[in-house]
């Protein structure tokens, strides 16, 4: 079985095992937490050495801040005690990044344009603890986890060869899913018996094969970045 499989066994069992748990203990409250934030992945100066996208910028023009976007997810927690949930969550983000060639244009003196588009999506296991306790009106808390980041990354458009200075176009894809880890602080705050909302910075650290095989400029990708979210969540 593949890391990746062995990852979403665990997830299952998990998850199962925090169901039968719950049912047991009575006191332990279930919830459902949804969010929405912004992504931000790495800077150049942090990313991987054989990172597709930095090599990218040796040739092709844009800024890596424009693979920042929006985010959306969806969680179940599942309180363990008094001082710690635990987590299963997935979610989404995805971004089209548009850029030109550096050094050469089209013979009518246009430029030559790419699309390069990421997406990734994370089932994620986490735990968080929260030193005032869950009962407390207003919770900080901090933890860690780990995900399977599924991910999608394609370059699509006009090309040069820089041999022959011929201009064809052509499209590039890489698929995987990737194991990384991930941590998390946070603050939220309850709103009558059932509600809450809260403000959470949520790190992945997670890496990708993309394969200069395939054509791409580079070895592999860099996921990881910070996403800054804001949380609702209703218990029940």
């Amino acid at each position: 079985m593949s890391t990746t499989g062995r990852f979403i066994q665990v997830v299952m069992m998990s998850a199962a095992f925090t169901a039968t748990g719950s049912n047991v203990a009575h006191a332990q409250t279930q919830s459902l937490g949804l969010n929405l934030g912004y992504f931000a992945v790495k800077g150049e100066d942090t990313r991987i050495f054989d990172d597709v996208i930095a090599t990218n910028r040796t040739i092709f023009e844009f800024d890596l801040s424009q693979f920042n976007n929006a985010s959306v997810g969806a969680e179940w927690l599942v309180e363990v005690g008094d001082y710690v949930e635990a987590g299963v969550g997935v979610g989404f983000y995805q971004q089209t990044v548009l850029s030109y060639d550096r050094e050469f244009v089209h013979d009518d003196g246009s430029d030559i344009l790419q699309d390069f588009k990421l997406r990734v999506t994370p089932v994620t296991v986490v735990g968080r603890f929260f030193p005032f306790s869950l009962r407390s009106p207003i919770q900080p808390y901090a933890g860690a986890g780990v995900g399977a980041f599924n991910w999608r990354y394609s370059e699509v458009g006009d090309f040069v060869d820089r041999g022959t200075l011929e201009i064809f176009r052509d499209r590039f894809v890489a698929t995987e899913t990737d194991v990384g880890a991930v941590y998390l602080a946070g603050v939220r705050v309850d709103v009558g018996d059932r509600y809450r909302v809260g403000f959470e910075a949520r790190y992945q650290d997670a890496k990708g094969v993309v394969g200069i095989d395939q054509g791409f400029l580079d070895e592999r990708i860099d996921l990881s970045g910070l996403t800054s979210v804001f949380t609702v969540g209703v218990r029940f």
